[in-house]
């Protein structure tokens, strides 16, 4: 979860306090609730009988993404799936799981990728598992991430990365840049 989600909910709060739904001590509570809140289902119950819908996005179980000689790109706010397989060929694929709704504690990505390089960006506290990737012609690197399930979230690697490289990083910053 991140702040601009935290912001989004404490938002809802302020109009429900000001709307006469809430009490100042109710809203106190359920507001250090949201803002000390790491994931969505712990922001849930002090949202939950507010209007404005499910704090989460309904994410679909799995999901294929294909290119066929052309970049792959995901990034900014999107719902994650349980699974995401992505088939790539000749084009390289760049997954930003880092601004994204991820409504699962694990997360399995499977990879078809040939000729192209494959590029994964984790949001902090998250973990990696990449030992069920096939590599053909390939090398694959974790840089800055765990490889051991944690506190965060867990993203499970596996497939195939043929004649291409596979990495598997934190954002980079710098001032006011990110990539």
């Amino acid at each position: 979860m991140s702040d601009a989600d935290r912001e989004r909910l404490a938002a809802r709060l302020h109009a429900a306090v000001g709307e006469g739904r809430l009490t100042l001590e109710e809203f106190e509570q359920r507001l250090s609730g949201v803002l000390g809140a790491r994931t969505f289902g712990e922001v849930e119950p002090y949202v939950a009988d507010l209007p404005g819908g499910p704090v989460t996005a309904h994410a679909a179980e799995r999901t294929e993404l294909r290119t066929v000689a052309s970049s792959l790109k995901r990034h900014g706010h999107w719902v994650v799936p349980r699974v995401l397989r992505v088939s790539a060929k000749v084009g390289s694929v760049k997954l930003d799981f880092t601004d994204a709704v991820i409504p699962h504690q694990v997360v399995e990505i499977e990879l078809d990728v040939y000729a192209g390089s494959t590029t994964i960006v984790l949001p902090p506290g998250s973990s990696v598992n990449i030992d069920d990737v096939e590599l053909i012609a390939s090398p694959a690197g974790v840089k800055d991430v765990a490889t051991s399930p944690g506190y965060g979230r867990h993203f499970v690697v596996r497939g195939k990365q043929r004649a291409g490289r596979l990495l598997v990083r934190q954002q980079r910053r710098f001032w006011k840049w990110r990539w």
